[in-house]
């Protein structure tokens, strides 16, 4: 990679304006390998140089992924009009300018959601033609039945007329109140008008897989972490339904109960 303006490599990774780093530089809040830089436009290696701003190393890579673990009572949008967003979750020293939400949940729904920059790996997660499969843990108001398998493998019909592509469900062993259900589709509050369907009402609702990504145990409600590439890359290799649910279901099944 050619040499760049620290000003330029600095802006396309965080949220500061340019203005705002020449100011930053002139106080001595950048370094370029360790050494203060008071130069905005001090030309960089991005690829070899180690820059610093506030304490807060800058990484090269151009695009930022953050996975977070969405608490309820906030909206998956950049706006602010329904809701207090999601985007306020995050730590400053993980923001860029132009991070969104790669995909929605409710507002009262939990789990995993990823951000990102990236709009051509948005639109890759997100375009109906991939259906990337995602794994979510779900309370019941009433016990699971065993008839629900074969109606949502053959695809349940919404109230509303709306087709749904087949879906996988899967009771709890020693909780009838709590299954699993994987998805390959998003539409409009999908799960829980799925349940509703079938003469059951959701209560609470938490995702943890995003294709094959998977919310880690220790990632706490509110919380993030930012995804390496390697990560990323785990997005577009599903997981098997069956061995996840038989590894996972007492981990995810504990965090439910205990919201």
């Amino acid at each position: 990679m050619s040499e760049i303006r620290l000003d330029r490599f600095i802006s396309e990774r965080t949220e500061y304006t340019r203005s705002q780093i020449k100011i930053l530089a002139s106080k001595g809040k950048i370094t370029v390998n360790g050494i203060i830089s008071r130069k905005s436009d001090f030309k960089i290696n991005p690829e070899t140089d180690c820059i610093n701003v506030l304490g807060n190393e800058i990484k090269a890579g151009r695009f930022r992924y953050i996975l977070m673990n969405k608490p309820s009572g906030y909206i998956c949008s950049t706006e602010e009009n329904d809701g207090i967003s999601v985007m306020n979750l995050i730590p400053s020293e993980m923001r860029t300018k132009n991070m969104f939400p790669a995909g929605r949940l409710d507002k009262d729904s939990l789990g995993a959601l990823l951000i990102t920059d990236d709009g051509r790996l948005a639109h890759r997660i997100l375009s109906p033609e991939k259906h990337i499969p995602k794994i979510y843990i779900v309370k019941l108001a009433r016990p699971f039945q065993s008839k629900y398998v074969n109606l949502f493998d053959g695809g349940i019909i919404l109230s509303d007329g709306t087709h749904c592509l087949p879906a996988r469900v899967k009771c709890a062993e020693n909780n009838d109140n709590l299954a699993f259900i994987q998805l390959n589709e998003g539409k409009y509050h999908q799960v829980k008008r799925m349940f509703a369907a079938v003469g059951n009402h959701v209560e609470k609702l938490m995702r943890v897989s995003v294709g094959g990504l998977i919310l880690p145990e220790k990632l706490g409600f509110g919380k993030c972490m930012e995804l390496l590439h390697k990560d990323v890359e785990n997005l577009f290799s599903p997981l098997d339904f069956d061995t996840f649910c038989n590894d996972f279901f007492g981990i995810f099944s504990a965090f439910l109960i205990n919201k």
